[in-house]
C-alpha cells in the first residue's frame, strides 16, 4: 500500500512539471516572437537605409578566401591576399626532402654581391620570434653555429618571416641537430630554417603569408633548452641573421639587403665594418691534432702565438683538445 502510495505521488509531480512547463513555454513564446519581430524590423530598417554590415564569415577550402555573410541575407568571397611568390628562379633547386637543397652550387657561382629587396608594397616582414639573442652566428666549441638562438617557452608561436613556401617541415629523426625544423623559401630570394620546434603548423609546398604560425617552440634535436634556432641563408649559403633582423624590438635592419659573398663566412658576423668582415672571411683556421703546439702552429702558418691567442681568445696555458678549431691567421 505505502508503494502504490508513493508511486502515485511520483505520478502526480511528473504530471505537475508537465504542465508548468507548458504553462511557461505558452507565456513564453509572446515574448521570444516579439523580439525576433522586433530584430527582423530593425534589419529591416537598416537594409531600408542602406547600412550593409558583415554579420559572420566562414572559411573555405582555400585558406586565403573567405565567404562574407551580411544582415541583408547576401555573401561575397573576401580574399585575404594570397602571396605573390612568381619570382623567375623561385622553383630552381626545389626539393622537399633535402635540407639543404643547394649543396650542388659551388660559391663560384654566386655573385659577389646581390641587392635582396626585402619588404615592399606586396610583401610584408613579422618577426619569427621577439626576444634577447643568446647564442650567434660564430664558430661555437668544435662546429659552426649557423644561425641565431632565441629562447623562448615550449608552445610560444613562431612566425612566418616573409611571405614564402613551405619547403622542408620535417622531424628530428631526419634533420640531426636542428630537431623538428621548417625551411621557408622567400620570393626575395631568401630561404629561412626555424629549428627545434615542438610542433609543425604546415605542410610542405604550402603557400604561407609574413606573421603566419608556421609551427610552436620546443627543444627538440640537439638543444640544451628551449629555443628558436632560426637561420638566413641566400643560394644555400648561411649568413649572420642579425645582419637583417633586430631580434630584441623585432624590426628589420632595412627594407634593401646587400648581400656580399663574404658575409657566408662563419667569421663574418653583423656588427663588423666591410673591411673586418672582408679579413675575417680570409681568416685561416687550423683543426687540432695528437701533438699539436702553439708554438709549433705559429712556426708552420707564419704567425705567433701571441697572434694566435688573441685571435681565439685563449691563453698560452689553453689545452689544445683535439678536433678544436684554431684562427691561426
Amino acid at each position: 500500500m505505502y508503494i502504490c502510495i508513493l508511486r502515485k505521488k511520483r505520478k502526480i509531480k511528473r504530471h505537475t512539471l508537465k504542465t508548468l512547463a507548458t504553462l511557461m513555454l505558452c507565456l513564453c513564446l509572446p515574448c521570444i516572437a516579439l523580439a525576433q519581430d522586433e530584430a527582423e524590423e530593425a534589419a529591416e530598417e537598416e537594409i531600408a537605409d542602406g547600412i550593409r554590415e558583415a554579420v559572420d564569415t566562414i572559411d573555405t577550402r582555400d585558406k586565403f578566401t573567405k565567404i562574407v555573410l551580411y544582415n541583408d541575407f547576401s555573401w561575397e568571397y573576401y580574399s585575404l591576399g594570397r602571396p605573390v611568390l612568381d619570382s623567375v628562379d623561385f622553383d630552381d633547386h626545389w626539393n622537399t626532402e633535402k635540407i639543404h637543397a643547394y649543396k650542388e652550387l659551388s660559391l663560384s657561382e654566386i655573385p659577389n654581391e646581390v641587392d635582396i629587396l626585402l619588404v615592399d608594397s606586396l610583401h610584408a616582414f613579422v618577426p619569427p620570434i621577439v626576444g634577447k639573442v643568446r647564442s650567434r652566428y660564430s664558430f661555437r666549441r668544435t662546429r659552426p653555429h649557423r644561425g641565431t638562438d632565441i629562447p623562448l617557452a615550449v608552445g610560444t608561436p613562431v612566425r612566418a618571416a616573409f611571405d614564402g613556401k613551405v619547403r622542408i617541415a620535417e622531424f628530428s629523426r631526419r634533420t640531426g641537430g636542428y630537431g623538428n625544423l621548417i625551411v621557408l623559401r622567400h620570393a626575395n630570394g631568401l630561404e629561412t630554417y626555424y629549428g627545434h620546434l615542438s610542433k609543425h603548423n604546415v605542410h610542405p609546398d604550402e603557400v604561407v603569408k609574413a606573421g603566419e604560425i608556421i609551427g610552436y617552440g620546443g627543444n627538440t634535436g640537439r638543444s640544451t633548452g628551449p629555443h628558436l634556432h632560426f637561420e638566413a641563408r641566400y643560394m644555400g649559403q648561411a649568413f649572420d641573421p642579425e645582419r637583417i633582423i633586430d631580434f630584441e624590438n623585432g624590426t628589420l635592419r632595412d627594407t634593401v639587403f646587400t648581400v656580399k659573398k663574404h658575409y657566408f663566412s662563419i667569421y663574418s658576423h653583423y656588427g663588423q665594418t666591410e673591411e673586418e668582415s672582408i679579413a675575417a672571411s680570409q681568416r685561416m683556421t687550423h683543426t687540432i691534432r695528437s701533438g699539436d703546439t702553439l708554438g709549433g702552429l705559429a712556426a708552420k702558418y707564419g704567425t705567433t702565438v701571441s697572434n694566435i691567442c688573441k685571435l681565439n681568445n685563449i691563453s698560452r696555458s689553453t689545452t689544445l683538445r683535439i678536433g678544436r678549431r684554431l684562427i691561426v691567421r
